[in-house]
């Protein structure tokens, strides 16, 4: 990157930052170099990133991967993006919204893949679930995400943060917490602090028969966390009370129990239970 840092960059581009983009750039190269380890690439890595910005997470990806192929919505920081990966013949920016690409049309011609990416905060959970129910060659998303999304994501049954994209990302995907991040560290600063999170894929990772009945069922589980499990699978699947309870008490759960309290495991035996009775 040329003399002057990201501020150089970015000041000798023209470039604004647009607030609808969600735009908040990193420029710590410590922190970088820390992503890029968390996410486990190596010299044999494909790396997706979705968001380059202005480029600084790229550039260490780069240094690292085998290639890194970035998904950039904004035009704009084509200028940007020539100087601050100058030199770096192993990335390629492409301009297009990755919410709008197909995966299984993506995953035609790619080997398997990392993400890594600081997502805008405003399509983090949309992202994280197309690629986690969509993709069979991902192997790993590493994403900058708002402090109380990471929470959630990595949050452990019977706790305030549990809750059903907890559930539906532990269907495929293991999460854990790589490291909290202040909003001091943005490029413009935000106005809440960051965590980065690491997730591995396994597609059979839960021995679930229907992954659309389990969906619903967490949907349900989770709908009032005021009932009961018992209430709400009535009220989600039109249930007979009786239908409700032997359902729960067949899965070895207690009586009254929530929703909330239930393990990923015990979440993959319920959906399956349920999908025989509703077929």
């Amino acid at each position: 990157m040329e003399k002057g840092g990201l501020g150089g960059v970015i000041a000798g581009s023209g470039f604004t930052f647009k607030k609808k983009f969600g735009q908040n750039f990193i420029s710590d190269t410590a922190l970088l170099d820390r992503i890029v380890d968390g996410a486990g690439v190596d010299k044999d890595t494909t790396v997706i990133e979705i968001g380059c910005g202005a480029g600084t997470l790229t550039r260490a990806l780069a240094q690292k991967a085998k290639y890194v192929y970035g998904y950039e919505i904004d035009t704009s920081l084509k200028p940007v993006l020539q100087k601050s990966l100058a030199g770096v013949d192993n990335a390629e920016i492409i301009f297009k919204d990755f919410m709008r690409v197909r995966i299984d049309e993506l995953e035609k011609t790619m080997p398997q893949y990392k993400v890594v990416a600081n997502l805008p905060y405003y399509i983090t959970t949309p992202l994280i679930m197309q690629l986690v129910e969509n993709s069979q060659k991902c192997l790993s998303l590493t994403v900058m995400v708002q402090e109380e999304v990471a929470l959630r994501l990595c949050a452990k049954p019977d706790t305030a943060d549990y809750g059903a994209i907890t559930a539906n990302v532990a269907l495929r995907g293991e999460c854990k917490l790589i490291e909290r991040v202040g909003r001091e560290k943005f490029t413009p600063s935000p106005n809440v602090d960051s965590a980065v999170v690491r997730i591995d894929l396994c597609p059979c990772r839960l021995q679930v028969d229907d992954t659309e009945v389990y969906k619903k069922v967490v949907r349900a589980a989770f709908s009032s966390r005021r009932k009961t499990l018992e209430n709400n699978l009535i009220n989600g699947f039109s249930l007979s009370r009786t239908e409700a309870r032997e359902l729960i008490s067949g899965c070895g759960l207690a009586d009254g129990v929530r929703g909330e309290t239930l393990s990923r495991e015990q979440f993959a035996q319920l959906s399956n239970a349920v999908g025989k009775i509703i077929k």
